[in-house]
């Protein structure tokens, strides 16, 4: 009865009156008996009804010397030093990145880019490749003018496969130039996978570009594919949010992060491939939790959900692999979730391959009224950027991070709603999480006109 706005003594006394009256008094006040949860209604700060409405101070938008071509075409009268293969491994998101870094290090070192390989079948158990996702003829077409790339090799190479060489530990322009150069100058034809921490600040803006071009400018999906996703786009009740939450076994295991709420199912799924990994005790599990090194359940998900004002009856797509655990949390309290599963045919669904779904779930993402975030992962980073780049900023990176720390705290209810609601929507304001910085700039909004 709390939420008719009176005290024990006036609720005794409308308790006596007869039901007309009682009627009387619901009918005209609709906004006390239908107000949201307290982590939907205005706060002392004088918090808005979500994330949404607050006014952004930046943005990041592409960098004009990639878009207006500052220093990056290829001198028209150049030696090709050799091919390079791009070897693609993991996700179709992390491959992407290693193709993207690949285009930028294929320019540094004046190569030709052959088509990349995508060596999927030690993660998805399948053999897609990269013309199976992507447009090739398209891919060729917007890079050129950054970078060469040809779909098959001269004869006299390509009988032989290329020599490999390791760049586990090369980040730079110049560790590429003293410890890469060497060997396409020698064997004409090599492979390569870029190291992980690339330092893309590093590279001369031309190589830059185009890194920048070949991630954002030239990847797009099959027709076949692009149709499947429209298709899979146009189902999904208007407006939604894209939602890519990471709570499935192995992405658990891997944090070496405890969960002790969750069922005896979630539990027996992630030791099954847990491994060596076995999760942090101690002192040593606080340090981490407390770092946002561990992935936010569905249940932790909902309240940060609730606590950026996002209401409850929100459609939702989830962007996510087929094994998420306790989903419950999460559609216990939003109810409108949806999956591809819920509009694709089983038959259609059980065919595809883990590629195909994530680049479904990519396409459906970065094309969403709304994308939230749970990890800062490879997928959440590109659909991040590629919704900057066609100008859509409704994205938010959960900050697992304040989460911990203020569970750690003890904040709960009202006050932790309204901690966690002041940290994302500064996070949202500057821009935070919303662009990869080697591509995309800074620009200050002007308050009066927010452009």
């Amino acid at each position: 009865m709390a939420i008719l706005g009176v005290n024990r003594p006036l609720l005794f006394s409308i308790l006596l009156l007869t039901l007309s009256l009682l009627a009387a008094v619901v009918f005209f006040s609709p906004s006390t008996l239908f107000q949201p949860s307290v982590s939907l209604s205005t706060s002392e700060e004088g918090r808005v009804s979500s994330i949404w409405n607050v006014r952004r101070i930046v943005e990041w938008r592409p960098c004009k010397w990639w878009i207006e071509g500052y220093q990056t075409a290829i001198p028209e009268v150049t030696t090709n030093n050799g091919y390079i293969r791009v070897d693609c491994y993991g996700g179709l998101n992390q491959m992407r990145r290693d193709l993207c870094d690949g285009v930028g290090i294929a320019r540094l070192l004046n190569a030709t880019l052959v088509l990349p390989k995508f060596e999927v079948a030690a993660y998805w158990n399948e053999s897609s490749g990269f013309a199976d996702i992507f447009d090739v003829d398209y891919f060729i077409q917007q890079t050129n003018g950054y970078i060469k790339v040809v779909k098959d090799l001269p004869p006299e190479i390509k009988s032989k496969e290329p020599f490999r060489v390791d760049c586990s530990k090369r980040k730079g322009q110049f560790d590429y130039i003293e410890g890469v150069l060497p060997s396409l100058l020698q064997h004409r034809y090599i492979s390569i996978t870029p190291a992980m921490s690339q330092r893309r600040d590093r590279y001369p803006l031309y190589a830059k570009a185009a890194l920048c071009q070949a991630c954002y400018g030239a990847l797009r999906l099959t027709r076949r594919l692009e149709e499947k996703g429209l298709h899979l786009l146009e189902a999904i009740p208007k407006p939604f949010l894209a939602l890519h939450l990471r709570f499935e076994p192995d992405m658990v295991a891997y944090s070496q992060c405890e969960y002790p709420g969750i069922s005896a199912s979630s539990l027996k799924a992630i030791d099954s491939v847990r491994g060596d990994r076995k999760p942090w005790t101690g002192e040593t599990a606080t340090v981490w939790r407390t770092r946002g090194k561990c992935p936010l359940t569905p249940n932790e998900t909902a309240l940060l959900l609730q606590s950026l004002s996002i209401p409850t009856n929100t459609n939702i797509y989830l962007a996510a692999g087929d094994g998420i655990m306790e989903l419950e949390g999460l559609s216990n309290v939003y109810t409108n979730v949806f999956t591809k599963a819920s509009f694709l045919s089983g038959d259609e669904f059980e065919s595809m391959h883990g590629n195909t779904k994530a680049a479904l779930d990519y396409y459906v993402s970065v094309n969403s009224d709304s994308y939230v975030a749970t990890y800062f992962g490879n997928m959440d980073k590109m659909v991040a950027a590629m919704r900057a780049f066609n100008g859509l900023f409704k994205t938010v990176f959960l900050n697992r991070r304040d989460f911990a720390v203020f569970s750690s705290k003890g904040l709960k209810g009202k006050e932790m709603m309204e901690a966690l609601w002041k940290s994302h929507k500064d996070d949202f304001a500057m821009g935070i999480g919303s662009a990869l910085p080697e591509c995309f700039c800074q620009y200050k909004l002007d308050p009066a006109t927010n452009r």
